[in-house]
């Protein structure tokens, strides 16, 4: 992968770890206003995840990379979105859009890192969709 620069968010933790990892995937927007994007499409997806902590596990691991690849890459690698439970036709708040993936990517990696005794928090998930267009996202606090 190429090596790229993302938006880096501003924290006063310790350690801070990125994983770069990517996957290709298909999708639709079933909504009206999505124009083409309403018919099933694929990407080719490059996804960036960073998190940050103060300390590190039994291992000397803040997380392990394998685990965030993990997390995305297993579960979403060669599917439809659309089909997967994180994502439904009922509200714009679930269907598939860059932003609402970005969202669903850091719902599931913190959900993980709850799990950890080291409490290591996800501050941002950035999501290329194509090589001109990407979102980033970036919980509040009240999200943790």
């Amino acid at each position: 992968m190429m090596q790229q620069i993302y938006p880096a968010p501003s924290h006063s933790y310790r350690y801070e770890l990125n994983k770069d990892l990517q996957f290709a995937a298909a999708h639709y927007v079933p909504h009206e206003d999505a124009g083409v994007c309403r018919r099933l499409h694929g990407h080719t997806y490059f996804v960036n995840v960073t998190v940050v902590g103060n300390d590190l596990n039994e291992s000397g691991f803040l997380v392990n990379f394998k685990d965030i690849k993990d997390l995305i890459h297993k579960r979403f690698d060669h599917t439809v979105l659309n089909e997967d439970t994180a994502f439904n036709e009922e509200t714009a708040d679930d269907f598939p859009t860059t932003e609402v993936v970005a969202r669903k990517f850091w719902e599931i990696v913190q959900e993980a890192l709850n799990k950890m005794p080291n409490r290591p928090r996800c501050l941002q998930v950035f999501l290329r969709e194509t090589p001109t267009s990407y979102v980033v996202f970036r919980p509040r606090k009240e999200d943790f």
